[in-house]
């Protein structure tokens, strides 16, 4: 079946359950809370204590964000307008302002895989041949950027506490300057209310170390998702945005209790295929569909090997490490 007559088949799984969705929210930010909680009750205990219960709760406030990320397709509920109201208070839980992120994250479903249209909402990806072009030092710079270091010890942090607190990107729309300066000033309501009651410990081992492993565990599967040897990349000319989604997109195939608190978007072939479908409803999707069960599978061992994978070498339509593009062209 072609990628365009697979938007046909999975508009049949679109539509929301209202009670479902309710109830994973429900079952989601509750425990968040919860474990919030516990671990402010702990600092009276132990400061490690306290720790090990705000790592825990990273897990929760992914899940939250990849909620969040469903509401931003209209996937959550069958009312946009609930989806959105639901979207921007989860933006200020995951630190991010939604109608900035919804736009831009939008972007790269309609533009992700095509070359004449990066760097917004994707993590920046030369082919060889730009990268040949460039000076030692564009070239170093790039080699910097790349770094698993740089992609998943800085930027998650520099993406949520910082990158976020401006719209970047689309400066000129006033509705985006609200969605991020509202954000941001809710946020630092909050942390004054929390500063107030408990002082900087709470900050500092709670809400910080909780925000940053949820950020690198979305970073590194936002990474995976389309950055693994056998991606797909076109110029415009050549680009179609359903074979982009289809053969661009992972399928991460991950234990069941990584999939119930990722919310499924490892599933990432089948979300780009149709943007439209419930997170809850993906597994639905590839027990039914074979075929789109044995695509583009990535195990966790396999997807380890995409850190060292670079530049996009258009000759051989695969994505290379740095080492293999110096073998192949000198």
């Amino acid at each position: 079946m072609s990628p365009r007559d697979w938007v046909k088949t999975l508009a049949g799984y679109r539509e929301p359950n209202q009670m479902r969705s309710v109830v994973e929210l429900a079952i989601t930010i509750g425990p968040f809370v919860a474990l919030w909680a516990l671990a402010w009750w702990s600092l009276s205990v132990s400061y490690w204590l306290t720790l090990a219960i705000s790592i825990a709760n990273a897990a929760f406030l992914l899940r939250l964000f990849t909620i969040q990320h469903d509401c931003g397709h209209g996937a959550f509920f069958k009312s946009r307008v609930v989806s959105d109201w639901v979207g921007r208070f989860l933006g200020l839980l995951t630190l991010t302002p939604y109608d900035v992120w919804r736009r831009t994250h939008a972007v790269h479903h309609g533009a992700a895989g095509n070359l004449d249209r990066r760097g917004m909402g994707d993590i920046h990806t030369k082919t060889v041949a730009e990268y040949q072009a460039l000076s030692s030092w564009e070239q170093l710079q790039y080699r910097l950027y790349r770094h698993p270091v740089t992609l998943f010890a800085f930027a998650p942090g520099y993406l949520f506490f910082l990158q976020n607190r401006l719209p970047l990107g689309l400066m000129n729309a006033g509705r985006y300057w609200i969605s991020a300066m509202g954000t941001n000033a809710a946020i630092l309501i909050a942390l004054a209310v929390i500063w107030y009651f408990g002082g900087m410990m709470p900050v500092l081992l709670i809400f910080v170390p909780s925000t940053l492993i949820a950020a690198t565990a979305g970073m590194w599967l936002f990474y995976v998702q389309h950055q693994f040897e056998a991606t797909q990349w076109d110029h415009e000319s050549e680009w179609q945005v359903h074979d982009a989604a289809l053969y661009g997109s992972s399928y991460y195939v991950l234990p069941p209790v990584l999939n119930w608190f990722s919310a499924n978007i490892g599933m990432h072939h089948v979300h780009h295929l149709y943007a439209r479908i419930p997170f809850y409803r993906l597994p639905e999707v590839l027990r039914d569909h074979q075929e789109l069960a044995r695509a583009n599978r990535m195990t966790i061992r396999e997807s380890l090997t995409s850190a060292r994978l670079h530049l996009w070498d258009e000759k051989t339509r695969r994505l290379v490490s740095f080492r293999q593009a110096r073998a192949l062209y000198g």
